[in-house]
């Protein structure tokens, strides 16, 4: 298995990164946890990350809500998209949303690093599965 040490939560609602956080800790998912408001934040760690710069440890797990003021999750995945296998290594990416709708579930067939979505905030069923799955 895996050993799982950073997790980024990249989302502008800090209640759910709050919850989200809590959980996370809680349930002892990582050591490392972080927190972006937005897929801009987002991509700028992950630039420092994947460059190696010291203080930006590589996530082994993402989290990317859909709906952002800033940049939203879409806008943010076409962005990702731009990193290179290397860059992205075999980091998990998962979406997290409050409103599963159709349009944007559909749209996220779109992604192919994007592995799952989950309702938000997440659930401990939720965190133990993704460990079970991707770890």
């Amino acid at each position: 298995m895996k050993e799982l040490n950073t997790i980024l939560l990249i989302d502008d609602d800090e209640t759910t990164n709050y919850l989200n956080h809590r959980l996370l800790a809680r349930l002892e998912a990582a050591p490392d946890i972080r927190v972006v408001m937005n897929g801009e934040e987002g991509l700028d760690y992950l630039e420092h990350a994947f460059a190696g710069v010291e203080g930006y440890p590589r996530p082994d797990l993402i989290f990317v809500d859909i709906k952002m003021s800033v940049m939203d999750g879409f806008e943010f995945l076409e962005e990702y998209q731009k990193f290179t296998p290397e860059q992205k290594g075999d980091t998990v990416l998962l979406m997290l949303t409050s409103s599963a709708s159709f349009y944007d579930l559909e749209k996220l067939k779109a992604f192919p690093d994007v592995r799952k979505h989950y309702s938000k905030p997440l659930a401990e069923g939720d965190v133990r599965e993704i460990v079970q799955e991707y770890f």
